[in-house]
């Protein structure tokens, strides 16, 4: 009901609007003087609850292993006071002390909200080195034009401590032709410099979106040494990578200490879709200490039989051990060794498919798998052309395309200017592959079938490289430290972890090069 325009307000409402405010400016003032009075109680509080906050985080951050003497030190602290003269008074003084600290609320300076003056410049510097990329005259509403404004085309940006991209997440135009390789590449290479070299970054390509995301990645680690790893009867541990790139962690000891590490595992034997390996690399780059550390987890459950073309000597330390068939460093005893690999092969063949005709299990002696190792085979192709033999490569055509049935697994390692004299069966049954060392993006995608999603960097450590395992993603690798125990230059705590790996010696060792067994013999004599 409307009220009529010279009609007077009720009592009420017309003088008591005055009390209703005095009445909330005495409860201000007695709010006010309450939180005064009871300033040092409720900062006491505060702190107490800070200081048991950082005691639960710190016991749920202690190891289960180190809780009981943790709790004991805490014991013989208590008991400690509660001894000494007025030993419980100061300890109570001494927590309100700590809890009147910790519980004050100091006043921080507001933290700024945007970039800085050189993060700015940083900004507008690569927007402006992106707008020849990004732009065509023919657009009416550019995103990226001279002068333009780099906050429609950065949608996020982070910034480590030193003042470098952290994290940038870039949109560009619907016409860029992000679905060719060469655009993405020219775009890659662009940010690689102007977001600061010597850095490896991620590349995260969203085409329906219209959106690139690039993150800096964090060097893998170096000081991992070889050791036992838990992993299956028909697992390998190729070295370690990032967090995301797989879904799988596992123990390795650091010294004293224990940590969890993403690995990249390659499964072998009977059910792997990629049951060979190809290893590409520059000299010095970590391809022979990565087929040592093959060897070395292989010896847990199988046989090796290991060829070595440079002559070198780097696996002088396996000949006559326990597992190990042969180490071969010659021509003939290569030639002869992968014969008798080859009908080794094909005797398996036969006797599981006998085993399986008469429906008996597979019999014991072909059980434990057989290891090949053939590090630089280009070298004695060169020494078989030049005396007139046959390439050794060409023994390994049965393994390689009966190897999985027949439980054999070929691992080939091999340097870029060696590769060409690699043959055509082995670049076709290696479908896992690896890549270490710096590496032009040709000579990546033509190992590895496509380029990595990350920038390689031209100084990398020994072991530092790429892995794709058939057609999955290729992933950053770090292989274990593995280096040549007999090598004056190895260190005394990594000769120290290869040492204890080895199996023990059956022959003695008078040389770097073992017998074959009785059968290659025989076939060489033929």
């Amino acid at each position: 009901m409307a009220r009529r325009p010279n009609s007077p307000l009720p009592r009420i409402l017309s003088t008591g609007s005055a009390s209703i405010a005095r009445s909330r400016e005495m409860a201000r003032t007695a709010a006010d003087g309450a939180t005064d009075v009871l300033h040092p109680l409720i900062t006491i509080t505060r702190g107490l609850r800070r200081l048991a906050a950082a005691g639960r985080r710190k016991w749920t951050d202690t190891p289960k292993d180190r809780r009981g003497p943790l709790l004991f030190l805490v014991a013989a602290v208590v008991l400690v006071v509660v001894f000494i003269p007025y030993g419980p008074l100061l300890a109570i003084i001494t927590v309100m002390a700590a809890a009147a600290w910790k519980g004050r609320d100091p006043k921080q300076p507001p933290e700024p909200t945007g970039p800085d003056e050189s993060q700015v410049k940083r900004l507008s510097s690569l927007y402006e080195a992106l707008v020849p990329y990004f732009s065509v005259a023919e657009d009416p509403a550019p995103l990226y034009t001279h002068g333009g404004e780099w906050e429609k085309a950065f949608e996020t940006y982070d910034f480590d401590g030193d003042g470098r991209f952290d994290r940038l997440t870039i949109s560009y135009p619907a016409y860029f032709t992000d679905g060719e390789a060469d655009a993405r590449a020219r775009i890659e290479q662009l940010l690689g410099a102007k977001l600061g070299r010597g850095r490896e970054y991620h590349f995260v390509w969203d085409e329906e979106g219209n959106h690139l995301t690039v993150t800096v990645l964090a060097p893998l680690p170096t000081d991992i040494a070889a050791q036992r790893f838990v992993t299956g009867p028909a697992e390998t541990v190729l070295g370690f990578t990032d967090e995301t790139g797989v879904q799988r962690t596992l123990p390795v000891s650091d010294g004293e200490e224990q940590r969890d590490v993403p690995p990249v595992v390659w499964r072998t034997g009977v059910r792997s879709t990629e049951p060979h390996l190809l290893v590409v690399g520059q000299p010095g780059s970590g391809t022979t200490s990565l087929v040592r550390s093959i060897a070395l987890q292989a010896l847990e459950h199988g046989d090796v039989l290991i060829i070595e073309g440079s002559g070198t000597g780097d696996y002088a330390c396996l000949v006559g051990r326990d597992g190990v068939l042969a180490v071969e460093c010659g021509l003939a005893g290569a030639l002869a060794s992968l014969e008798w690999a080859a009908h080794e092969t094909e005797r398996r063949l036969i006797a599981a498919n006998r085993a399986r005709q008469a429906g008996h299990p597979t019999p014991d002696d072909i059980k434990r798998p057989l290891w090949i190792l053939l590090d630089r085979p280009g070298a004695l192709g060169h020494l078989a052309a030049a005396d007139g033999r046959k390439d050794p490569q060409t023994l390994l055509q049965v393994p390689l395309r009966h190897g999985r049935a027949a439980g054999v697994t070929v691992v080939v390692a091999e340097q870029f200017d060696s590769l060409d004299a690699l043959i055509e069966p082995v670049r076709q049954h290696t479908r896992a592959r690896v890549v270490l060392g710096p590496a032009a993006p040709e000579e990546l995608e033509d190992v590895l079938g496509t380029q990595p999603p990350t920038t390689p960097t031209t100084d990398v450590p020994p072991g530092r490289g790429y892995a794709r395992l058939g057609t999955g993603p290729v992933l950053r690798l770090q292989v274990p430290a593995t280096p040549d125990p007999y090598d004056d230059a190895t260190s005394e705590a990594h000769r120290q972890a290869v040492m204890a790996l080895l199996p023990e010696r059956l022959t003695p060792a008078d040389s770097t090069v073992e017998s074959v067994p009785d059968e290659a013999e025989a076939l060489a004599d033929r």
